[in-house]
C-alpha cells in the first residue's frame, strides 16, 4: 500500500492566467484656457478675451536668452517667454511679442501668474478665502466669469 501526504495538493487543473489588463496610459494636459480680465485690443478696436496657453519647453525657456532685446534688457524675457507659449488670443493666432507689448498690465500680470503656475504647479488653481465667511476653496484661474461653469 502506498502512503500519501495529506499536504501534497490532488492534481488538478492549472490555475488559470489572470486576464490581460491594459496599462492605464497617463495623459497630460498641455493647453491651458484662460481669460483675461480686460483683454487684448487689436489694431482695429476688438477686444480679445479668451485664449490658450501652452505648456512651456525648455527650449520655450532658452531661446529667449539668445534675444538682443532681452540681453539689452532682462524684462523683455517676459514679452518674448509670453509670446512664445500663447498661441491664441480670441481670434488672433500669430502672438508675437508685440501683440503681448500691448496687452493692459493687469492683463500681462494675469498671464504671467499663470504661466508660473502650469509650468511649475502643473496647474491654474489658486486658494482663496471668502472675506465674509472666511470659507477656503479653490478656484480656477483659467476659467470664465463668475457664475459660468
Amino acid at each position: 500500500m502506498r502512503r500519501t501526504s495529506s499536504l501534497v495538493p490532488p492534481p488538478g487543473p492549472e490555475p488559470a492566467e489572470p486576464p490581460a489588463v491594459a496599462p492605464r496610459r497617463e495623459t497630460l494636459r498641455t493647453e491651458f484656457p484662460f481669460e483675461l480680465p480686460r483683454g487684448y485690443v487689436d489694431g482695429s478696436g476688438t477686444v480679445h478675451r479668451d485664449g490658450v496657453m501652452r505648456l512651456a519647453t525648455a527650449r520655450d525657456e532658452l531661446v529667449p536668452l539668445r534675444d538682443d532685446r532681452v540681453r539689452e534688457n532682462p524684462a523683455y524675457l517676459t514679452v518674448v517667454l509670453l509670446s512664445r507659449v500663447i498661441t491664441r488670443i480670441g481670434t488672433v493666432v500669430d502672438v508675437h511679442p508685440g501683440v503681448v507689448e500691448d496687452l493692459f498690465a493687469s492683463d500681462l500680470a494675469f498671464l504671467q501668474d499663470m504661466y508660473r503656475r502650469v509650468n511649475s504647479e502643473g496647474h491654474t488653481r489658486a486658494s482663496v478665502v471668502c472675506p465674509e465667511c472666511r470659507h477656503r476653496f479653490a478656484v480656477d484661474l483659467a476659467g470664465g466669469r463668475l457664475g459660468e461653469s
